[in-house]
């Protein structure tokens, strides 16, 4: 009988399949992550940059899986990363495990019901929306754009295995999709008569018999959270992108209500209940009553608005008994859909009611839908460590998991500290990169700490005066997109065409990073996009500026309801929330530098308070260790001499197309084992669509819609999605109309 191999064994063959040579951070990560399945005990990995941490995970959890029978399970926080697992990483380890492990090791991607096509539903076996959409396709094929879409996708189920979206290329609007899909709760589960046919309960099925489960965060919570059994028994859970964990968690988690919502709720309904009629005005009422609350947090539930819900959640629980299906009959697509629509009204307003101890209601305002309540959990610490990390080992993974210099402040956030807390370890397995080497850390602290007026006259000089002596090779990382934008126009008038300045808004993100990276002279200036998602490395920036510390929004419900529990406590809520914050968006901005071995360069922080607040140690301690220093002429002249020696850039690669079952071209070599995306990765061509229109100015990525649909999908509301992608709420409104994006007060935009 052949020995079993070594997990070094297995590493160096998964490595050395991708051309590389392992690295010790990778190894260290490799060997941890195998110790804690063993042992059972949870850990926490931070892995920089160019560790290679993909790999490091996968291997070792595809060990266990063989050898256990059961699949480890993968949960990112964005598409870009399922899609890099499920098309590159996963190929690469079985065809290189499979020699070594006897058989080829097997792994599935699985997705939220949304995702998939609903043959009942194509059947007729659900009422038609409002939009009428099916009477298109069918009746008139070209008398609209969306009526042809309604075609195309029965044509295309009638030939698809899966029915899963993402191979249907090129694709289609969301108002169309939602036609041939059903959510959770619309569908009718065993009683369908199709169950034994639909495209959701086949990958199911076939995921319980694979290695390596890939999913989100959102559809790992959800089935952690209510018991629905959609990923099937495994003893291991990966989380990456660990950092993002608590937010999906918090939106997952998220319930909301408004006037708009109880009406459509009462719409379908319609001739169903005895009681829509009352329904309808029970919406009509609360919508009365929230126009009198004020923006913001409350701290109780005024008496109008306590009416106005009381009403909402009995006429909602006399519409559900009327819902019910007569004895002996199942229930139908019609009676399911209104039942869910009806169900979530009257679950939020009783939760609102409840006025729970631990949660946090606030009301804010929508310039479509008008006033919207809100109630989420004041922390999800101890709903994770009941739910997420019991019966299973869990890794958690992320470039910026350790803040201030420890695990703490992120371990806290997901129980895993205090009482009861079970048992975990932390590795900080660094990074291959000589951080003090490749970049200096410069903080201006010669300029005034940030005020409220905008960027000040002082700040834009030293901004100008650095990007002249980086030779342009400049993103700048702006904190709101009113900053951004005032840089550019100033720096555009200053410099000339000299050094061409990109602002972000302007044109796709995708083709503004690809001209960023392919002239060197250039400058890119934006927001929350580019501080977390753009990977330029080479000489095309050599200089990053952040303009100021990113501390949440001083009226941010959540925030200060956490900040101020933790004071009452005794703990320190501003550094145990904002400071937190600050600290992973600027060790996030940071890591744009050095993407490579050879990268130089220096990031410019251009707020004193990195050097002079109390908590400015805390920060510092966040970041990677680049050399330090406050000295404005010795920084001018190391970018100088940067740019002076500056190699040519690096090549710009196009992108490639998926195919239909979802594989892509293999990407460009790292020779290291390392994770080394493209310098860019934009969409994929597609054909003339909302997809790639232009809304406002500004032209949305496929990633940015993906995102419009994942915050539809998680009831994400418009300021909220304001607040994420910082463009103007008209810009966002726009684009979900060009998509057909509903929001969860369930009007359709269009």
């Amino acid at each position: 009988m052949a020995a079993t191999p070594s997990l070094d064994d297995l590493l160096h063959a998964a490595v050395t399949s991708v051309g590389g040579a392992e690295r010790p951070g990778q190894v260290d990560m490799a060997r941890a992550v195998a110790r804690a399945v063993d042992t059972g005990e949870h850990l926490l990995v931070q892995a920089g940059t160019g560790t290679g941490k993909s790999l490091a995970y996968l291997v070792p959890a595809v060990a266990h899986a063989v050898e256990v029978g059961k699949p480890a399970v993968v949960a990112t926080a964005t598409l870009a990363l399922q899609a890099q697992i499920v098309d590159r990483d996963m190929p690469r380890v079985a065809d290189a495990l499979t020699p070594l492990l006897g058989r080829r090791p097997t792994y599935a991607l699985v997705k939220g019901r949304r995702n998939y096509v609903c043959l009942n539903k194509l059947e007729g076996g659900f009422p038609d929306d409002e939009e009428g959409l099916f009477g298109v396709g069918q009746v008139d094929a070209s008398a609209g754009r969306l009526g042809q879409e309604v075609v195309r996708l029965r044509e295309w189920a009638d030939q698809t295995d899966s029915g899963d979206r993402d191979e249907l290329v090129p694709g289609v609007s969301e108002r169309a999709w939602r036609q041939v899909s059903v959510s959770a709760h619309e569908c009718l589960g065993s009683k369908c008569p199709l169950v034994t046919e639909c495209f959701v309960e086949r990958a199911r099925e076939a995921a319980k018999d694979v290695d390596v489960i890939v999913t989100n965060h959102s559809f790992m919570a959800i089935d952690a959270f209510e018991g629905r059994q959609m990923l099937p028994e495994h003893d291991v859970l990966v989380v990456d992108e660990a950092h993002e964990l608590v937010d999906r968690v918090t939106a997952t988690v998220t319930d909301e209500l408004s006037g708009g919502m109880v009406a459509a709720a009462a719409k379908r309904a319609g001739r169903l209940s005895e009681s829509t009629a009352q329904l309808d005005e029970a919406g009509e009422l609360l919508a009365e009553s929230l126009e009198n609350v004020e923006e913001g947090r409350l701290l109780g539930v005024p008496d109008a608005m306590g009416l106005a819900l009381a009403r909402v959640r009995d006429t909602a629980r006399a519409v559900q008994s009327d819902l019910k299906p007569p004895p002996g009959q199942d229930v139908d697509g019609a009676r399911q859909v209104a039942r869910a629509a009806v169900d979530e009204v009257h679950e939020n307003a009783e939760r609102i009611l409840e006025e729970r101890e631990l949660d946090v209601v606030w009301c804010s305002r929508d310039p479509r839908r008008g006033p919207v309540l809100r109630v989420a959990p004041m922390s999800v610490a101890m709903l994770v460590r009941d739910k997420v990390f019991d019966d299973r080992t869990v890794v958690l993974t992320s470039a910026t998991l350790e803040l201030g210099g420890t695990f703490d402040a992120v371990a806290g956030t997901i129980g895993l500290r205090g009482q009861g807390a079970p048992a975990w370890q932390g590795l900080d397995v660094g990074s291959p990169f000589d951080y003090p080497r490749q970049a200096i850390a410069y903080v201006a602290t010669h300029l005034p700490p940030p005020g409220r007026d905008g960027t000040s006259e002082a700040v834009l000089d030293e901004i100008e005066q650095l990007v002249r002596a980086a030779g342009g090779r400049t993103l700048g990382l702006f904190s709101s997109t009113r900053a951004a934008q005032n840089a550019a126009e100033v720096m555009r008038a200053r410099l000339g065409d000299d050094f061409p300045v990109l602002c972000q808004g302007e044109d796709q993100i995708s083709t503004l990073v690809r001209q960023f990276a392919r002239e060197p002279r250039t400058c890119l200036f934006g927001t929350l996009t580019l501080w977390q998602g753009v990977d330029v490395p080479g000489s095309s920036c050599q200089l990053v500026i952040i303009d100021r510390i990113p501390f949440p929004r001083p009226d941010d419900p959540l925030a200060s309801a956490r900040s101020q529990a933790i004071g009452r406590m005794g703990g320190n809520g501003f550094m145990a929330v904002s400071a937190t914050h600050a600290a992973l968006r600027l060790a996030q901005g940071a890591g744009r530098l050095v993407r490579r071995g050879d990268d130089r360069g220096v990031v410019a922080f251009l707020d004193s308070r990195m050097m002079t607040a109390r908590y400015a140690e805390f920060l510092q301690r966040s970041l990677p260790p680049f050399w330090p220093t406050t000295d404005r002429d010795r920084v001018l002249s190391a970018l100088r001499r940067l740019d002076e020696t500056a190699p040519p850039p690096l090549p710009v690669a196009e992108p490639a197309l998926r195919s239909l079952t979802g594989a892509t071209a293999a990407p460009a070599a790292g020779g290291d084992g390392a994770e080394h995306p493209r310098p860019v990765a934009p969409p994929p061509p597609v054909a003339e669509s909302s997809r790639t229109g232009v809304t406002a100015g500004h032209a949305w990525t496929d990633e940015q819609d993906d995102e419009l649909r994942d915050a539809a999908e998680a009831g994400m509301q418009l300021d909220e999605l304001v607040e994420h992608f910082e463009l103007p709420e008209q810009t966002i409104a726009a684009r979900l109309e060009q998509l057909g994006l509903t929001l969860a007060s369930g009007a359709l935009f269009e």
